[in-house]
C-alpha cells in the first residue's frame, strides 16, 4: 500500500518499486520514526487537530508497535512497504482504523525522514563514544604494562631514536583523543530538530518547533525549512570523523603488522585476533589488523560518495537523498567493529622485550646523542654533525656500535671526546634525555598518562592538561595512573549513557524519583510535574536502560538550581551521576547561565564537582520555599552549594 496514489492512473511497475524502496535499509530507523511520530501526536494535539482520547489512543498503538519493533526489527522487512515511514503508518492504521490517517497532518515525509536520520545518528554516536573511549583504555593499559619497554622508533622506516613502547601507546592515545573531539563536535551540530518544516515551506500549523525538539531530547529547532529538509551536513561530518579515524586505526594495525613480521618480531598477536594458512602451518597471519586496514578504504568510499550526491543538488530534497543512508549505516558500523577489534588486539598483545631492546640498539640510533655530547663540549652542532657522521662511518667499518669505540678510536675524529661519552651513549641516557613535554623518557611517559583527559562538551573537545606535581617516582606514578583511570571512567559513562529526557521516559523517571524520595533522600515530584518539566531532564542510559535521572530548574536569568539526581542502586559506582551533573553543567553554559545552586546532604559529592558550600540563608525566598527540606532528615544536615558557570571549567 503506497500513501501518495491518488495522483496517479497507474501502478508503478514491480521493477520501479524495487528500486524506489528504501525499506531493506531504512528499516533500521524503525524506533526513530515511531518516537518521532508520539511526539508529533502530542504537537498536533496541542493545536487542536486530534482530541485527548485520539491522543491517548494514537499513542498506545505507538508504544505498543514500538515494542513489538524493539522485540523483533526483522518483521518489517516481510513488508512491501515503501519505506519505514509508510510501514509505521500502515501498521498503526490497522491498530486504530481511520484516526491512524490523521497523524501525517502537516508532516511531510520529507522532515520526518531528516528527524528520524538525526535521532539515529545521536543514539548511534553515544556507541561510538563508547568504543572510542574504550579503545583509549586499551592503549592506556598497554601503555602501562609497556611503559619500561624500549622500542626503536623509525622515520622513512629507518631506525632513527629509541623510544618507549608506553610512548608509542599514547602516540594513538592522543590520536583516539582527537578522533573523541570530532564526534562530540559533528554530534553537537545536528543536534537540532526539523521536524515541522514539512515538506520544504514549513508547517501551516502553529506547532511549538522548539518544544517538539525539546520532547525529542534536541537541544533547539533549525531555523530554515529550505535547509531542514535537504540538510545531510551531518551525515558528511560523521563519515568524515570515521574516516579520520579509521585512517588512525589503519595507521595502527599497520605498525602492528611491521613490529609482527619475521623481520621485526617485536611482537606477538594473540590467537584470538590472528589465522593460520590452509598450505604453511608454520603461519600465524595478523588478519585483524589487515581487517582494519582494509576497511578503512570501504569507510573512505562512503564519505567520497555522499559527497558526490551531494555536491550539485538544488534545494530543496531530492530523491538523491535516499541514498545518504546505506554508506552512512556500513560506515559506522564499520567503524565501531574495526574499534572493538583492536581492542582485541591491544588487550591480548605480547611484546618480545628482548627483541625490541637489541634493535633499539642497533642501527646508530644513539648518534644524536654523542653530537649533543659534542655540543655540550663548545662544539656548534653543525661541525658535531659532521664529526659524528665520519665516526658513524667508521663503525659500520668495524662493524661494531658507537660505544664499543674505545676512547683512541673516539678521539680521533675529535679531541673534546672524554671518558664520560659512554654514560651519554646508552640506551637509558638517550630515553632520559627526552624529558621535555611530550619527549620519550619514562618520567615523561608516566606524566602523559597521568595528563591525558579529554574533556566531553557536547560537540567541542577540551584537552586540560593537569601536571602531576612532585618528581615521577613510582608513588606518583601510581597516584597518576590511579587518577587517569578515574577519568577514563568518568568519561566512558558520559560517553555511552547521558542524554536529554523524551517522552517516553516519563514514566521512568517518575518512578525513579519517587523510590528516592520514599527512602527521604529527596523530594517526591508528581507524574504531571514531570511531563511539564521533561524538557529539563536529561537522563542516563546503560545497556539500552535508563538508571538515572537529574533535571536543571531554571529561576531567573543567569541562575539555576539541579534537582532530582537518582542513580538506580544496581547501576551506582560507575561514573553515570557525575556524567549527568557534568551534562547540565555544560547545558548550563550553553545556555548562557552564570550561578548554579544545589541543595544537598551530601556536599562532599559535589564538592568534587566544583561546587562550594554557600550560605543557605543567601538564597532568595523562593528558592527555600520550593526546595524544602525532606520531613525525614534534619534541615540542619542540608547545605546549599554553588558552581559558578566558565570558572569550574
Amino acid at each position: 500500500m503506497a500513501l501518495w496514489g491518488g495522483r496517479f492512473k497507474e501502478k508503478a511497475s514491480v521493477q520501479f518499486k524495487k528500486f524506489n524502496d528504501s525499506l531493506p535499509v531504512d528499516y533500521r530507523m524503525a524506533v526513530q520514526d515511531i518516537v518521532g511520530s508520539i511526539a508529533w501526536a502530542q504537537a498536533i494535539h496541542e493545536v487542536g487537530v486530534i482530541n485527548d482520547d485520539e491522543l491517548t489512543r494514537i499513542t498506545a498503538a505507538l508504544n505498543e508497535l514500538k515494542a513489538s519493533v524493539e522485540e523483533n526489527p526483522k518483521q518489517i522487512l516481510l513488508s512491501d512497504a515503501e519505506d519505514i515511514h509508510s510501514w509505521v503508518e500502515i501498521q498503526l492504521i490497522e491498530k486504530t482504523g481511520d484516526l491512524g490517517k490523521k497523524l501525517h497532518t502537516g508532516r511531510s515525509r520529507n522532515d520526518q525522514v531528516a528527524t528520524d536520520l538525526k535521532l539515529w545518528c545521536k543514539e548511534t554516536g553515544g556507541d561510538l563514544l563508547f568504543a572510542l573511549v574504550n579503545l583509549q583504555q586499551a592503549m592506556m593499559n598497554l601503555a602501562e604494562r609497556e611503559k619500561d619497554t624500549v622500542l626503536p622508533g623509525y622515520t622513512h622506516l629507518q631506525r632513527a631514536q629509541p623510544v618507549t613502547f608506553g610512548h608509542w601507546c599514547l602516540a594513538y592515545v592522543e590520536m583516539f583523543n582527537r578522533d573523541i573531539g570530532r564526534l562530540k563536535d559533528a554530534l553537537y551540530r545536528l543536534d537540532v530538530s526539523p521536524l515541522g518544516s514539512g515538506a520544504l515551506a514549513g508547517t501551516a500549523y502553529p506547532i511549538d518547533r522548539k518544544a517538539l525538539a525539546n520532547r525529542l531530547g534536541f537541544r533547539n529547532a533549525t531555523m530554515n525549512s529550505l535547509d531542514a529538509v535537504s540538510d545531510r551536513d551531518h551525515v558528511i561530518e560523521l563519515l568524515a570523523s570515521a574516516s579520520i579515524s579509521m585512517m588512525h586505526l589503519s595507521r595502527f594495525a599497520e605498525d602492528l603488522i611491521f613490529y609482527n613480521s619475521g623481520e621485526a618480531g617485536f611482537v606477538e598477536m594473540s590467537d584470538l585476533v590472528s589465522s593460520g594458512s590452509s598450505l604453511m602451518p608454520q603461519k600465524k597471519n595478523p588478519d585483524a589488523c589487515e581487517l582494519i586496514r582494509g576497511k578503512a578504504g570501504r569507510v573512505f568510499g562512503s564519505l567520497t560518495g555522499m559527497l558526490t550526491t551531494m555536491k550539485a543538488l538544488a534545494l530543496a530534497y531530492n530523491k538523491d537523498m535516499q541514498e545518504d543512508k546505506e554508506g552512512l549505516f556500513d560506515a559506522l558500523d564499520t567503524w565501531q567493529e574495526c574499534m572493538e577489534m583492536a581492542v582485541l588486539v591491544a588487550d591480548g598483545l605480547k611484546v618480545n622485550r628482548s627483541r625490541t631492546l637489541a634493535a633499539a640498539q642497533q642501527g646508530y640510533s644513539n648518534a644524536t646523542e654523542l653530537a649533543d655530547y659534542l655540543v655540550g663540549k663548545n662544539i656548534p652542532f653543525r661541525e658535531a654533525h659532521h664529526v659524528v657522521g665520519e665516526v658513524v662511518l667508521a663503525a659500520i667499518e668495524k662493524g661494531c656500535p658507537l660505544e664499543d669505540l674505545t676512547i683512541s678510536q673516539l678521539q680521533e675524529f675529535s679531541d673534546q671526546i672524554e671518558q664520560d661519552v659512554y654514560q651519554h651513549l646508552s640506551i637509558e641516557s638517550t630515553l632520559d634525555k627526552r624529558e621535555a613535554l611530550g619527549g620519550t623518557s619514562r618520567a615523561q611517559v608516566e606524566k602523559a598518562m597521568a595528563d591525558i583527559q579529554s574533556g566531553y562538551q557536547l560537540g567541542q573537545e577540551e584537552i586540560l592538561n593537569e601536571q602531576v606535581v612532585g618528581a615521577p617516582g613510582k608513588q606518583q606514578t601510581e597516584i597518576a595512573l590511579k587518577q587517569v583511570k578515574q577519568r577514563l571512567n568518568a568519561q566512558r559513562a558520559a560517553a555511552m549513557s547521558v542524554r536529554r529526557a523524551r517522552m517516553s521516559d516519563v514514566e521512568k523517571i517518575h518512578k525513579q524519583v519517587n523510590v528516592q524520595a520514599d527512602k527521604g533522600e529527596i523530594l517526591p515530584r508528581s507524574l504531571d510535574n514531570i511531563i511539564h518539566d521533561v524538557q529539563n531532564f536529561v537522563v542516563a542510559e546503560l545497556d539500552g536502560e535508563v538508571v538515572g535521572c537529574a533535571s536543571l530548574y531554571i529561576y531567573q536569568t543567569g541562575l539555576a538550581e539541579i534537582r532530582s539526581v537518582v542513580v538506580e542502586k544496581g547501576a551506582q559506582g560507575q561514573g553515570q551521576g557525575q556524567a549527568l551533573v557534568q551534562y547540565l553543567l555544560e547545558f548550563a553554559h550553553q545556555m548562557e547561565l552564570e550561578q548554579i545552586i544545589v541543595l544537598t546532604y551530601i556536599p562532599e559529592y559535589f564538592t568534587k564537582l566544583g561546587f562550594n558550600v554557600i550560605d543557605k540563608n543567601s538564597l532568595a525566598e523562593n528558592i527555600i520555599e520550593d526546595s524544602e527540606p525532606s520531613p525525614d532528615k534534619d534541615p540542619a544536615d542540608e547545605m546549599a552549594m554553588e558552581y559558578i558557570v566558565g570558572q569550574g571549567k
